[in-house]
């Protein structure tokens, strides 16, 4: 049985980081070395290796077109806790970030310097509770006792826990193990692992051998969406505002190629993720993307001085969190309405 998990510390988080990410810029970044800080020439970008309109940004160099005179620097993360710390080192200017994370980022009495500026994506059938077929289990309630993983602080984490709860079940009732989610295929190959909730590519891996419970469409449509968001760092936020006008352009031009250009799109992807054409379409019909409109509604994102649902999205996902002992306490929305970034939307769009 697994306790809920507790935080490390600022501290040991921003020691964590400072390696990792000097490790991820070594290994998977374009464009030049990278920065000790958010200078105004240069830009450090994390993403991950997940269909979404950032990799159609990377692989078509749309801010590289926008901004020339910068250097891009993008650097893969496996996860939203990676990011966070990446943040807290002072490592990234702008960064994919799911939903929950970012609860977690701006609560406590030292929030992560960052402000959430553009949504990538909201959570479909890309993200999913799997169990082995082998175990037998055929619905949610049927994991009392088993062992489960999942990337701790991430949206299928949260997601995971708010599945358990409509199940009736408690997190003390089940074994919670933190994986990412290379190690995660790797536990359920070898059969350590009976259940297990993760996004793709790896999902797809599980589903060949396991059976769905539910996903994080199904657990949105109850009332507890989960989004892939992009925030930026209170630095660049500071110094270097128009960077960040044209980097939402290149976003905002991805999310319209995805409509407009699906073929592209898949061949975009599929390079990028190193996977074949029928796979890459594949994982895209999975994910909802919202158009550049949608994303700056009041259903959505909001504009500058009007943030839409999602502020209320952000802080009941906060509550849950806090509730579960995740957290210490949840963010308040007022704090979470700080650590919106909005202005220029949407007239950065046009």
């Amino acid at each position: 049985m697994s306790r809920a998990p507790q935080g490390p510390s600022r501290r040991l988080l921003l020691a964590g980081a400072l390696a990792a990410v000097s490790a991820a810029v070594t290994g998977c970044s374009s464009g030049g070395e990278a920065s000790a800080s958010g200078g105004s020439k240069q830009l450090r970008i994390g993403y991950f290796a997940f269909p979404s309109g950032d990799l159609l940004v990377k692989n078509r160099k749309l801010l590289e077109k926008a901004l020339p005179d910068y250097t891009i620097t993008w650097i893969k993360f496996d996860s939203g806790a990676g990011v966070n710390q990446a943040f807290i080192g002072k490592s990234l200017d702008i960064a994919a970030l799911g939903s929950s994370p970012f609860a977690r980022g701006v609560s406590g009495s030292s929030p992560i310097p960052y402000k959430v500026a553009w949504i990538l994506d909201v959570a479909g059938e890309n993200e999913a509770l799997v169990a082995r077929k082998a175990t037998g289990i055929t619905d949610v309630a049927g994991l009392k006792g088993r062992k489960i993983a999942t990337p701790f602080a991430s949206t299928s984490h949260y997601s995971l826990l708010s599945a358990l709860k409509e199940a009736g079940l408690k997190t003390s009732d089940v074994e919670l193990i933190d994986l990412q989610p290379q190690p995660l295929l790797a536990a359920w190959q070898r059969g350590d692992i009976d259940a297990a909730y993760v996004w793709l590519p790896t999902l797809d891996e599980l589903r060949k051998t396991g059976i769905q419970l539910t996903s994080s469409k199904e657990i949105g449509a109850g009332g507890k969406p989960t989004l892939d968001l992009a925030v930026v760092s209170d630095d660049l936020i500071a110094k270097d505002p128009k960077a960040i006008d044209a980097w939402r352009k290149a976003e905002a031009e991805a999310l319209r190629l995805i409509k407009s250009d699906p073929q592209g799109t898949v061949e975009a992807v599929a390079a990028e993720l190193g996977i074949s054409a029928a796979d890459a379409k594949a994982q895209l019909s999975q994910g909802v993307f919202l158009a550049p409109e949608q994303v700056v509604s009041a259903d959505w994102l909001g504009t500058d001085g009007n943030p839409g649902k999602l502020l209320t999205y952000v802080t009941d996902t906060g509550r849950f969190l806090a509730d579960q002992k995740q957290i210490g306490a949840a963010p308040s929305e007022d704090v979470v309405r700080e650590a919106f970034y909005l202005k220029g939307l949407p007239d950065v769009l046009k």
